[in-house]
This record gives C-alpha cells, sequence and structure tokens, in this order.
C-alpha cells in the first residue's frame, strides 16, 4: 500500500485540515436564480441571498467562500465574478472571498491582475483566485468574450505565467506593470475536473480544487496525477488539495434526498438546454425525465453527499479519505433560502466530527 504524507501547515492564506477542529470546508456559490422570481427582481434577490449566505457561514466558521462564472447561462447571476467577490468581501469581515473561478482564457491576464489587486487592496489578506481554463459557457458565448477563434485553452499556463508576474514582485526592465495588483502576491489555487490541470498545479506547486461537483469522473486519478508529480515552491511546500462537491444535509435521509430533486432539475434542465433557475423539489423524478437523462444527470452527480448528518460524515470520511482532501468546497443549490442555510449549518457541525481512518498525516492509496 502506498501512503501519502497531507501537509499540515498554512500557507499563503490557504488553511489545512486541522485534525483537532476538523474537516475544512468552504462554500462555491453560483449566485442562482428562481424560476418563480421576475426578471427583474430575480437577480437582486439571488444576490441578496448570496451575502446573507455569506455571512452565515462566516459565523459557522467556513474557510472561504468562491464564487464562479458562468456566462450566456439564463438562471445564474455569476458572470461578473469579481464585481460579486468585491460586494461579498464588504458585507463580510473575515471569511475569505474569491473566485472559483476565473476562467482565465476569457480575460486579459493584465485586467485580472488590476481586479484582484484592487481586490486585496481593498479586502488585505481575504481575497483568493481560483482559476480555470474552461470557457464558463457554449461555444458560440466562448467566442464572444475572446474574440479571437484561435483561443481553446491550450495557451492556459503561458496566460497563468503572464499573470504571475503582475502580481508578484516587480522584475527588473518589466515595461508593463499591473497597479494595483503588482506585488500583491494573491493566492493562486487552479481548478479543473482533469488531469491538464492537476498536474500543472503539482508542477507548479500550487494549490489544486478538483470540479466533482459537476465531473467527478476523473477525481480519484486527478487526486493521484497532483500528489505524485507534486514539486514543493515558494507558495506551498507540500500539495493542498480540494474537492468541490454537492452536499445537501437535512434531518433525515428522506428530507435530503427531496431536496435533492432541485439541483436534479436544474442539470436535466442543462443537458436539454433550457434555462436552470432553481425549481421546486419534488417527490420523484421518474415521471421528469428519460432513462438516458436519467443516467446522464447521476453521472454527472456521481460524487454528491446527500442525506442526514450521520450520512453526511459517512459520506465526507469516505471522500477525505480516498483522495486525501484537505478541504471540501460545498455547493448547495435548494430552492429554499432556508433550506440552504439548514443545510450548510449541518455540514459545519457535521465537518467538526470528521476524522480519516489513517493517521492524521497519511492516506490510503486511492483505487
Amino acid at each position: 500500500m502506498r501512503v501519502w504524507r497531507v501537509c499540515i501547515a498554512c500557507l499563503n492564506g490557504l488553511i489545512q485540515l486541522d485534525m483537532d477542529n476538523g474537516l475544512a470546508v468552504s462554500v462555491l456559490d453560483l449566485v442562482a436564480m428562481r424560476a418563480d422570481e421576475t426578471p427583474g427582481s430575480a437577480i437582486a434577490r439571488a444576490i441578496s441571498r448570496t451575502v446573507d449566505l455569506a455571512r452565515h457561514v462566516e459565523q459557522l466558521g467556513y474557510r472561504r467562500y468562491w464564487l464562479a462564472e458562468h456566462h450566456s447561462i439564463a438562471g445564474l447571476a455569476c458572470s461578473a465574478t469579481s464585481v460579486l467577490i468585491g460586494h461579498v468581501a464588504g458585507a463580510t469581515k473575515t471569511i475569505r472571498v474569491g473566485s472559483g473561478g476565473v476562467m482565465l482564457p476569457n480575460h486579459a491576464p493584465l485586467v485580472v491582475a488590476e481586479q484582484f489587486g484592487t481586490l486585496e487592496a481593498l479586502y488585505p489578506g481575504r481575497i483568493d483566485l481560483g482559476l480555470g481554463r474552461a470557457p464558463g459557457g457554449d461555444f458560440l458565448t466562448m467566442r464572444a468574450l475572446r474574440r479571437e477563434s484561435r483561443q481553446n485553452g491550450d495557451d492556459f499556463p503561458e496566460l497563468l505565467e503572464e499573470l504571475r508576474g503582475y502580481l508578484g514582485p516587480e522584475k527588473p526592465g518589466q515595461m508593463v506593470k499591473a497597479f494595483p495588483g503588482q506585488g500583491s502576491n494573491v493566492p493562486i489555487t487552479l481548478l479543473g475536473s482533469s488531469g491538464f490541470s492537476a498536474q500543472l498545479a503539482a508542477r507548479l506547486g500550487l494549490p489544486f480544487a478538483f470540479a466533482a461537483h459537476f465531473a467527478p469522473d476523473y477525481l480519484y486519478a486527478a487526486a493521484q496525477l497532483y500528489r505524485e508529480q507534486f514539486r514543493p515552491s515558494a507558495t506551498l511546500a507540500k500539495p493542498y488539495f480540494m474537492v468541490g462537491v454537492q452536499v445537501i444535509a437535512a434531518e433525515t435521509d428522506a428530507a435530503a434526498r427531496r431536496l435533492f430533486t432541485t439541483p436534479l432539475q436544474r442539470f436535466l434542465r442543462l443537458i436539454r438546454n433550457q434555462p436552470v433557475e432553481l425549481l421546486p423539489p419534488v417527490d420523484s423524478m421518474t415521471p421528469i425525465w428519460s432513462d438516458w437523462e436519467r443516467e446522464a444527470v447521476e453521472q454527472k452527480l456521481g460524487a454528491a453527499i446527500v442525506g442526514s448528518e450521520a450520512t453526511v460524515k459517512a459520506g465526507l470520511e469516505k471522500l477525505v479519505n480516498a483522495t486525501g482532501a484537505d478541504e471540501v468546497i460545498a455547493v448547495t443549490d435548494l430552492y429554499e433560502h432556508a433550506d440552504t442555510l439548514e443545510s450548510y449549518t449541518r455540514l459545519a457541525a457535521v465537518a467538526k466530527t470528521v476524522t480519516v481512518k489513517e493517521s492524521a498525516d497519511t492516506v490510503c492509496e486511492i483505487r
């Protein structure tokens, strides 16, 4: 059996797994709108719920609050990610706020550096910059954002290097500088759902977050690649692995499974190319989807942890033991805001009790 060492240190604003205090948990928010809200109020109400949730989880001790980047998707209000980050950071006091993530090929690295350099200046020590290379939308939207047809995400390493140059110390002879941004050293985390970003993060010695909340198939392979290929850097001495996963905690397994029909309906509408506003939970999905649609949706949400507190604890411990995750980033989009708040409250209580079966600094080989 191969044994991996897990980092137990705080580096560059990242808080590691603390066995005395349980599992580090965070939030990923897509700023979802509801189907029963009028277009004029839906965005404002979605952002209001986001702020309320951020304040709620801050009090519960969550590590960070990340906001996604999606474009041209009816039902999500997270396209202007850096604007939302500033809004949430301004409404909270201590929780780290950042991107989960900025899709770097959509933006000029200088602009990203200036935006996040400004955020870091306004909220020092509280801003995270999670970076991905996916478009965050369909092909036509990608073309509209990136303008040049040759841009396909393959230039991500070069864009990342340029961005890190703008956020790091000024170099001799550097002609273009980010003001604000230069020397801010905003912490960067790479995001991904395949081996590409896992290997890049490992090579550069950066934290890595895997998007198992919608693409779980490559989770275990990516975790293994990242840990095996990790090279220590000025940012991290040892790997730091985060997992984004759907989590719904309720009083009973049955109640949680019913709430889970809201994200099930969202992903069903997504594959049907329909708006993805939040819909009320239903007693059964059987009359709503076909067999192939059910299989497609369940594949997307295969890593979801849904149930009572006992069930969620068992699911988290299984995930941590299987991947060596240092932190779990929970996605919990429910129709009723009160249910979302309750789920995150229950998750916070559960996370404090989560332990791994191996010793505090080892995990088992992924199978």
